[in-house]
This record gives C-alpha cells, structure tokens and sequence, in this order.
C-alpha cells in the first residue's frame, strides 16, 4: 500500500496538517519537528499528492519560460529546475516562447488561465523585457528573472545575476596576457544583454591592457555554428588578420574553428579561439576549445530555490528567505554567478 499522509503523521507523532506545513516549506514549523516529520516522509518513502493540492486550489507548478537556440543551455537549465522543484514538492512545467512573435503576454496568459502556476521562471530575453515585467507585476504573480549583471537593481522580485561582464573580461586579459594584439569578438544577438554585457567586457579588457578598439574586429551576428563560421572566414580575408577570436558562446567559437580548419589556419598555433559556458562544443571539438565554466545547472537551482521561497512568502504574508547560491562567487551576492576561465588547447602565445 503507498503512505499517506495519515501514515506519515502517526510515524512522526504529529497531525496531518503539520507534515503539510512541513511538506510546503512553511517557516512556522519549529526544527526539530520539521526533522521527525523528513525521517518519516524518508522511511515510508511518501511522495506527496500533486493532483490533491490541485484539487484543493493550491497552484504547484513552476513555468520555465524561455527562447533560446542553444539546446545544451535549455536542458541544463530544466535539469537544474527539476532537481529543486522535486526536493521542494513543485511540478516543472517546460514553456517555450517566441520572443519577437508580439504574442509573448496573450500566450502567457493562456497559461496562466489554467490556475495551476504557482510561479515564473524567466530567462532572458523575457527576464530582461521591461514591457513583459510590468505587465506581471501587474498581475501579481510570483517570479524570478536570470538576467545578465552582477548587482540587484532593487527590484521587488527576486533575481539570478550572472557576470558575463567580468568574465568576459577576463577571457580578454588572458588573451592579451599570451600577447595577441589583435583580439576579434564574435558576438551573438543584441537582445540577449549576456552579449552586450560580454562585449562590454571584451572592450574593457582590451582598455586595461592600452590596446584600441578596432571595430573592423568587433562583428556582430547570431548566437549559433554557422554564424560564428561565416564571420571568421571573413575575420580569415582581412590584413593583417586576428591572432585570436573571443566568440560570445561555444557554438561561434566551434563554428569558428571549423572556418579557421577549412581554410588551413592552424589553431591555437596561428589563430587562438576562445569560447563562452563551457558547453558540449567546447569539449567534442578539436583542439578542446578554452572557455568560460558557466553552471547552467546551479544558476537554475538557485532561481527555484529563491521563486519558491517567494510563493510562500506571499501565501503566508512574510519576508522570503534565501540561502546562498552553490558556487557562487563570495563577490557577489548570495544570488549571482560568475563563469570561471577554463583554459583548453585551443589557445596559445600569440605568433611572432
């Protein structure tokens, strides 16, 4: 026979109604109860009931809201939400948008008619769409943004913060520190600011080590292979042409080691690449492509584990608390991430 709740509360010793303040997170439940009723769920092996909460109107699932072309980003990313939603009693529940479609609130508000979302997790571009924000914040309905930056703005919901600006620049002054001089960037698409915020680094970098910015190597495109092969073909007809590409994702940088290959550049010897979240490309190519390690895995996590703590915030009329995100960088705040340098075979000192 599968547990109860009943089952659960005449092992713990407790009522019905405290496992599921237990169960829900809800901070009025002392310790050393919240640990009797967590050894009986654990020795019973009782999984909660989502479609009774259902049924009783407490909305229970969590809405991944995203547009984006890198695959490996997207399942990592629900991988992460999944893994915090199950440890926290909530159903993920996986939302594709089309960011330029006009349609983005009239296709959320079908969602949301449904009354089973408890909470949004943005991701950009719609995490950085203010148009979409206010419209929510209308709404009054719970959710987190990841967005690219490294400090809370002090907005009234909670935020994932993700550096790309900082390691941006540091990928730059590694390059810079191996000699080259002439450091093109790849790139992806400006209504992504992880790309605005990537170049921005890039630029400062490049400032730092008094080297001048020369816009023939800062060539703007998409976030995908053929785009970042097409433009370093190009990048490969200019004299004198780059000793080194930043490209703005692993997908440029392995389009771009497929154009440096085709048409006979030896990398890292005459053309370094670095790439940008440490992806599958970056490590099925050859040479293994340098990048920067972003944890698309914790960042997700820490976006559940603070949406969460909102929504019942907001049930219970209370402050939400947060706990520190894995990982994160103790510049930061609890809430922010920084993609580290991992240095692979695809760079090298720059070629007399």
């Amino acid at each position: 026979m599968k547990a109860t709740i009943k089952d659960v509360a005449k092992l713990a010793g407790v009522s019905f109604k405290t496992v599921s303040r237990v169960i829900n997170r809800e901070p009025s439940v002392g310790e050393e109860l919240q640990e009797r009723v967590w050894a009986a769920i654990k020795e019973l092996n009782y999984q909660p009931n989502i479609s009774a909460r259902q049924l009783r109107g407490a909305a229970s699932f969590i809405a991944f809201i995203y547009d984006n072309p890198n695959s490996h980003y997207v399942i990592e990313m629900q991988h992460g939400l999944l893994a915090e939603c199950r440890a926290q009693g909530y159903e993920l529940l996986i939302h594709p948008l089309a960011a330029g479609s006009g349609d983005t609130m009239a296709d959320l508000e079908q969602l949301l008619s449904t009354g089973h979302i408890a909470g949004l997790v943005l991701t950009p571009p719609f995490s950085e769409n203010p148009e979409l924000i206010a419209a929510l914040r209308e709404r009054k309905l719970p959710f987190v943004r990841i967005v690219s930056g490294s400090s809370d703005p002090a907005e009234p919901e909670p935020c994932i913060y993700v550096d790309d600006y900082q390691a941006a620049f540091d990928i730059t002054d590694y390059l810079a520190g191996l000699g080259h001089r002439r450091i093109a960037f790849l790139g992806g698409e400006d209504i992504h600011r992880s790309s605005v915020e990537r170049r921005h680094g890039y630029l400062a970098a490049l400032a730092e080590h008094g080297i001048d910015e020369d816009p023939a190597l800062i060539v703007p495109g998409e976030f995908n292979f053929d785009s970042g092969a097409d433009r370093t073909r190009r990048l490969l007809a200019m004299q004198p042409r780059p000793t080194a590409i930043f490209a703005a994702n692993d997908e440029i940088a392995a389009g771009a080691l497929f154009s440096a290959r085709i048409n006979q550049v030896a990398v890292p010897q005459e053309l370094s690449i670095v790439g940008f979240e440490d992806s599958p490309f970056s490590r099925q190519t050859w040479p293994k492509l340098t990048t920067a390690h972003q944890p698309n895995g914790d960042i997700a996590g820490s976006a559940a584990s603070h949406l969460i703590a909102s929504i019942r915030a907001s049930r219970n009329g209370s402050a939400a608390s947060h706990q520190d995100s894995p990982d994160s960088d103790a510049s930061l705040p609890d809430n922010g991430f920084r993609p580290q340098l991992v240095v692979r075979d695809s760079t090298c000192p720059a070629p007399q």
